[in-house]
């Protein structure tokens, strides 16, 4: 889904509606970050490989536009309830936030020198993604790209969660493939399609090759606290990660989404995110503060893990066979 949580481009925000095709929203149904499914918190239960997300707020199967945001394409039959006409009622069921349980928490060891971060509150739980979960992300996408038999079953924990992966590349970390979805999946199955889904099939970039694999980036985030919110300012930047969803000027439902880290690195407020969100959905009419207040908002947090492909090689020499890798690492000269 973009800048923040996979890196867009800065956008320039505007309540008017854009010039041209508008950008990445559309209805294009896909297998990036953005899901087919509706995707709301109370569907999220232990589902299967489900709606696939662009991980920055693009629509999967969107064109080269969709750079920025992760957004999720309308759901399979249509317009979903949306019918023929703009219903400006506010959603139903406003009452306090649905919380969506989520699996028990796991406890997992980390190196100091990959990356974590998590938008739960401090000490209120364990973390969950680990960097051995980064590794076996790198450990899928090597094999693939050199025809060896993938990598067994890792020993992290194979409880299911809502997950996105994101490969950055460069000093710079320019957004390099970002796709997840907000099914719950096993870990071990989710997390080896969706490493070679984001890496291979993000419709906004060309599929990765061998020569890039030394300066990549990957992420894990997985996707917990889900819930269902009345005020569509209910949630906080650079916490909580946001789900729309809203019926367009057509009367079809559409439905987005920004991860945590977007909003913050990309410097918005609430209703800049909400604004860029909308038009990542495909929202093309005016957007008025009455049009903000339909919005149905789902605010989540997540846990977060990063590891360059230099820590990737670092941890593998040290663990080399403890994962099932049947194939040699690479020598650090073969990329240089």
């Amino acid at each position: 889904m973009a800048a923040g949580c996979c890196g867009v481009k800065k956008q320039k925000l505007s309540s008017s509606p854009p010039s041209g095709s508008g950008g990445g929203g559309g209805a294009s149904s896909s297998s990036h970050c953005s899901g087919e499914s509706q995707c709301r918190a109370a569907e999220l239960g232990l589902g299967g490989a489900g709606p696939r997300l662009n991980g920055l707020g693009g629509l999967t199967g969107g064109g080269s536009g969709s750079g920025s945001g992760c957004t999720l394409s309308p759901p399979q039959g249509g317009g979903g309830g949306g019918g023929g006409g703009l219903s400006l009622s506010p959603p139903p069921s406003c009452g306090v936030g649905t919380l969506l349980s989520t699996p028990a928490a796991a406890t997992s060891s980390s190196p100091s020198s990959s990356s974590a971060a998590s938008s739960s509150s401090p000490g209120s739980r364990k973390m969950v993604v680990s960097a051995e979960m980064c590794c076996f992300c790198f450990d899928v996408l090597y094999c693939h790209l050199y025809g060896y038999q993938q990598p067994r079953t890792p020993r992290f924990t194979n409880e299911p969660y809502p997950l996105f992966v994101t490969w950055k590349i460069g000093r710079d970390k320019r957004l390099r493939g970002c796709i997840g979805t907000f099914s719950a999946m096993n870990l071990h199955s989710g997390l080896r399609e969706y490493t070679l889904t984001s890496a291979l099939k993000d419709s906004r970039f060309p599929p990765m090759t061998r020569g890039e694999l030394p300066r990549l980036f990957c992420s894990v985030s997985l996707l917990t606290n889900f819930e269902d919110v009345c005020d569509y300012l209910d949630w906080e930047v650079g916490v909580h990660g946001i789900r729309i969803e809203f019926i367009n000027e057509k009367g079809s439902k559409r439905t987005a989404t920004y991860l945590p880290e977007v909003a913050k690195e990309q410097g918005w407020d609430h209703i800049q995110t909400i604004d860029s969100l909308l038009r990542k959905g495909g929202y093309k009419a005016p957007i008025t503060n009455e049009f903000r207040k339909t919005i149905k908002l789902t605010r989540y947090r997540s846990e977060k893990m990063t590891l360059s492909y230099a820590e990737y090689l670092a941890h593998r020499q040290h663990h080399h066979f403890q994962n099932g890798i049947g194939h040699p690492l690479p020598p650090y000269n073969h990329y240089s």
